[in-house]
């Protein structure tokens, strides 16, 4: 196995020095021209970062997309000037122009980075912890897809992820769950680095934790390493030779920094943290480091230029890769087809033939066990769906049949126990979404997206193509009670950007919303099940399901020559009340017409023809949906009205509930006459 990467660059100690202290005086222009930022940990960082983007990690900056690239996650993403002038020195396409305009409108520099919105970002980071578990997710997908397709002697998938975090990172719940998975699963080639510069926004970290990292780490299966000062290259180098030695264990480098380091009165205080310096003490700090320049945004010729052999350095490592990757395709023409489909990413042709029909044999059944069905059936056709459960695939149904678990002695296993850590499933699929090659999906409860929205979030903002699988999503779950009911999720899940939510109404609603979230490239997906069974819908007398691809279709309407006087909106479950309701209305001469809407997110994405066409004005609509009523006013208008609930659930048979909370055809058809 290759890891190569060239060694260490031969340059005098003043040239390196100087290379170090560009990006620390590139942060502190930045984040003063911006009048705010973070310049403290660019500062400390700068020797790491040197380390790595010019002799450790295997990138090319003039293709930031090269497959088999190292993955670099900046998971302290306020650190983000220490990312741009490394991105900027190496060569990636961002200007010192981009540098000077940071934190502004229409800047390639944001005040977090910002995956697909500069070049050689990986992840979008902020959030802190965030980023460690995007990284265990890269690891994940690296170490999945090398098991796949390597072969003896054409190794093509074999590449390191790193990631930066720092204290705030640390104390986050998210890196406890994130890094106990991936000491688990013994990811070898994961390679962190804690900042350790004992500094936060309120003072120093003991104020509020005395943990002890390194035997942290060491309980989750970690190696731990120790740089004990950044500024020591020699100490960065070794630390990480053994780090790559250990193919075993993740690593995490303890890495002793000064926050602000070199500034005379604002190094190793929380005033280094999070605003700027002040001109006088940029000076003095710049003065300190022996600066040849005067004006913000000095780059001396000699440093830009020792680093830009960071490109030299990477074209030559992708053009020895293509080389192998060549002779692999030679030896191995399918696998070396199937690779480049993955990335590209293509589904595989034929694949919808996969989707089952449902009819009365096998349709009358939850839409959890119909999605169980409709996962085992497309999985042999779309071999890059992989994922699992927060510890609940039997009530998921999230389990590939007949396939292997993910593990470290079994690699190519496509069932995942991500375990009780639904915020880090989130954001490890999202890792392996962003790594590439993979489709992810994780499942559990919907009440619980609670705790992996911060997760569903970024992924949303970075439009990956994660599918969540929500179940009990109800007080239709019936007995386990309030805790585990789900009331306000809905309208909190349909208020994020690019997050599509499906909730079908039966089982060929479920098939079609995986056809649609397997189709949909431009963010996550949510598809919403019950726990309990639902009704077949019969297609011959009710619309094809195929609707669902539109967000809402009229599946029932008005008998024949009669214009609907009232038209019922529901989602999922509530559909079946819909159609009773409709069926009582039409017996007291109110000619009725019955909107299945999945998605409010699809179906908002119209034409206004379409959305006129199911949902004609004038018309007086009421919706029904077991669930907090607030996204639904859209849809209703001012004159509609909604039958929904706006407290919590309660423990008993789900029918009961129902009928308790009045999410009832009676109640639906006293708003329509009303």
């Amino acid at each position: 196995m290759s890891h190569a990467v060239s060694p260490t660059l031969a340059a005098p100690a003043e040239l390196q020095q100087l290379a170090i202290d560009t990006v620390r005086t590139l942060s502190m222009d930045a984040v003063q021209a911006a009048e705010s930022g973070h310049p403290g940990t660019p500062m400390a960082l700068a020797p790491l970062a040197y380390a790595l983007f010019t002799r450790h990690m295997k990138h090319n900056p003039a293709d930031p997309h090269w497959p088999d690239r190292d993955r670099f996650v900046l998971s302290v993403g306020h650190a983000s000037m220490l990312l741009y002038s490394s991105l900027y020195l190496s060569g990636y396409a961002l200007t010192l122009d981009e540098i000077k305009a940071f934190r502004q409108w229409g800047s390639q520099t944001p005040g977090h980075p910002e995956f697909g919105h500069t070049a050689g970002v990986e992840t979008t980071t902020g959030p802190l912890g965030q980023g460690v578990a995007n990284a265990v997710g890269m690891a994940v997908a690296e170490a999945h897809l090398a098991a796949l397709f390597n072969r003896d002697g054409h190794e093509v998938i074999d590449h390191f992820t790193w990631f930066i975090a720092g204290d705030g990172c640390l104390m986050e719940g998210i890196s406890h769950e994130a890094a106990s998975f991936a000491g688990h699963q013994k990811l070898g080639k994961l390679i962190g680095f804690f900042d350790d510069n004992r500094i936060t926004i309120d003072g120093r970290t003991d104020l509020s934790c005395s943990d002890d990292a390194a035997k942290r780490f060491e309980a989750y299966g970690w190696q731990v390493l120790q740089i004990e000062d950044v500024n020591d290259q020699s100490q960065i180098d070794r630390a990480i030779a053994a780090a790559k030695a250990d193919t075993k264990r993740p690593s995490m480098i303890i890495t002793r920094t000064v926050i602000g380091f070199g500034s005379p009165n604002r190094a190793d205080t929380a005033k280094a943290h999070g605003e700027p310096l002040g001109k006088d003490e940029i000076a003095l700090t710049k003065q300190a480091y022996g600066w040849p320049g005067t004006e913000p945004f000095h780059v001396p010729h000699e440093a830009l230029e020792h680093w830009r052999l960071a490109t030299e350095r990477g074209v030559n490592l992708q053009a020895e890769w293509m080389r192998r990757f060549a002779t692999y395709a030679k030896a191995f023409p399918s696998e070396a087809k199937e690779v480049g489909r993955r990335w590209h990413g293509d589904l595989p042709a034929g694949w919808e033939k996969a989707i089952p029909t449902f009819d009365a044999s096998n349709g009358n059944v939850a839409s959890r066990a119909a999605s169980g069905v409709v996962l085992n059936a497309i999985a042999p056709a779309i071999p890059e769906l992989i994922g699992g459960s927060a510890d609940l695939t039997g009530s998921n149904l999230t389990n590939i049949k007949g396939n292997a678990v993910f593990s470290a002695t079994q690699r190519s296993g496509r069932n995942f126990h991500f375990g009780i850590r639904e915020h880090a499933m989130g954001s490890v699929m999202s890792g392996m979404a962003l790594h590439g090659g993979i489709i992810p999906y994780g499942g559990t409860f919907l009440v619980f997206a609670d705790y992996m929205r911060p997760a569903i979030r970024l992924a949303a903002l970075m439009k990956q193509q994660c599918i969540y699988v929500f179940t009990h999503d109800s007080i239709g779950l019936g007995e386990d009670g309030p805790t585990h009911q789900p009331v306000e999720h809905l309208s909190s899940l349909r208020c994020i950007p690019n997050l599509l939510v499906l909730r079908p109404a039966d089982a060929n609603e479920t098939a079609e919303a995986w056809r649609v979230a397997l189709k949909h490239r431009t963010g996550p997906v949510a598809i919403v099940l019950t726990r309990q069974k639902l009704p077949l819908i019969d297609r011959a007398t009710h619309a094809s399901a195929s609707g669902v691809a539109k967000g809402a279709y009229v599946l029932k309407d008005a008998p024949e020559g009669q214009a609907p006087q009232a038209v019922i909106l529901a989602s999922g479950s509530e559909v079946e009340v819909a159609l009773k309701a409709q069926v009582e209305l039409l017996k007291r001469d109110v000619p009725t017409r019955v909107v299945s809407m999945a998605s409010m997110e699809l179906f908002a994405s119209q034409p206004a023809e379409y959305q006129a066409e199911v949902l004609p004005t004038g018309v007086r609509r009421v919706a029904v949906e077991a669930a907090h009523p607030m996204s639904w006013y859209r849809w209703v208008g001012a004159d509609g009205a909604i039958v929904g609930i706006e407290g919590f659930g309660a423990s008993a048979p789900y029918q009961k509930l129902y009928e308790e909370y009045g999410i009832t055809a009676a109640a639906v058809v006293r708003s329509v006459l009303d």
